[in-house]
């Protein structure tokens, strides 16, 4: 059975830090807020009509634990019948919330369904969930892990990016999400977060820097020296015995910000949207689900990306508009380096860089990006990937309608 995408939004990326405007703001309530927000669009009729809810979600505690999915659709007032799951994709959460569903409707189990994503990281820092390995080196030894920064610069070091690649794409990143906003490409699907009383606290993103003309980034220092020296650069030389060292180029600017927010998708069968009267904006064509080099971890976006584009029947060149991840500047370099994609067509309107990663939903951001990208481009294919740590990858292609 073929699924649709009816509708799709997202709140303003805050920076994932006690200071952010988001900080105040639970995540649950982010996700209340996105699902009241398509009830106003759609009807809510249309919402509680939906019968399974799917929501990625990275750091499963403190007050996003006790399955946030499920608290969030209680909180919404939506009915006791919707089915949850809260899933920990690592930071392709977002898209695979979005496979679940899809599944969901494909096999008839729904008629439509609800997926997406949220994260709130000045609440519920990174590695809050203090998995042993995070601390236990003789464990990240035995597994090859290190965190997700040292293996971007490490996948710099293997593939040879340089310093000046990356502050191209992160300049490109900035300037392009700078002008969207400007130009009011992202007011039809963000969705302003308002406090308890209220009041608007966060309109748009807030991590969007001006970098004049980008001389500046290169005498940013690199930010994970000092974790390699503190043991991580031997624990990933010992799995890459080619190597003599891991260079350390990725400066913060290089690295998506922490940031808090959520995004909320509507999809499910033709018939019963129809009968609710939906409009579809686009068909699900294929997804891409893989796992990669667990020791290099950052590659496993570009394979899903060919196996979707694979189920699809589609070469990358035969795509309209790209929602590409930048996650950490060397994989944006080396998906342009390696692919020679159009680069007006991808990440139009800015990206990671800019933005921020708000890990649990950066899969459903980008595909609600996407939809307006394709617009926007006249495109009748889209494909958003997005690539994360410890080696996951997704995609998703989808068919304007």
């Amino acid at each position: 059975m073929p699924v649709y995408i009816f509708d799709a939004v997202r709140t303003p990326r805050g920076k994932g830090r006690p200071d952010g405007s988001l900080a105040g703001v639970k995540p649950a309530r982010l996700v209340v807020q996105l699902l009241q927000a398509l009830g106003r669009r759609n009807g809510d009729e249309a919402i509680a009509a939906a019968r399974h809810l799917t929501l990625g979600c990275v750091t499963q505690t403190g007050v996003q634990g006790g399955h946030i999915a499920h608290s969030a659709r209680i909180q919404a007032g939506l009915p006791d019948e919707v089915a949850c799951l809260t899933i920990n994709n690592f930071c392709v959460s977002g898209l695979s919330a979005l496979a679940d569903a899809a599944r969901r409707v494909e096999c008839g189990e729904v008629g439509l369904a609800l997926a997406g994503g949220v994260e709130s990281m000045s609440q519920t820092p990174f590695l809050a969930d203090e998995a042993d390995f995070y601390t236990d080196m003789g464990m990240a030894a035995r597994m090859g892990w290190a965190p997700v920064g040292l293996a971007a610069d490490l996948l710099a070091t293997v593939e040879g990016v340089t310093g000046a690649e990356m502050d191209a794409v992160t300049l490109r990143s900035h300037r392009r999400a700078a002008a969207a906003w400007a130009a009011g490409r992202y007011d039809g699907r963000v969705i302003p977060v308002t406090g308890d009383e209220g009041q608007v606290v966060l309109a748009r993103d807030e991590n969007i820097r001006d970098f004049g003309d980008g001389a500046a980034l290169a005498k940013l220092g690199p930010v994970f020296a000092a974790s390699g020296a503190a043991g991580y650069d031997d624990i990933l030389l010992a799995h890459r015995p080619d190597l003599s060292e891991v260079k350390h180029l990725h400066s913060v600017a290089h690295c998506p910000p922490i940031s808090d927010g959520a995004a909320m998708i509507l999809l499910g069968a033709l018939e019963a949207g129809r009968a609710l009267g939906l409009t579809p904006l686009a068909r699900i064509r294929a997804f891409g689900e893989t796992a990669g080099d667990r020791v290099l971890q950052l590659t496993a976006g570009y394979s899903a990306m060919e196996q979707a584009l694979g189920r699809a029947g589609l070469d990358l060149k035969d795509v309209g508009a790209v929602e590409f991840m930048e996650a950490f500047a060397a994989v944006p370099a080396l998906f342009e380096r390696r692919y020679a994609p159009d680069m007006d067509r991808v990440n139009p309107n800015g990206g990671h860089l800019a933005m921020g990663h708000p890990m649990g939903a950066t899969g459903a951001v980008l595909t609600t990006t996407l939809l307006d990208d394709m617009a926007q481009l006249d495109a009748a294919t889209g494909l958003a990937v997005a690539t994360g740590g410890v080696g996951v990858g997704a995609a998703v292609v989808l068919e304007r309608i």
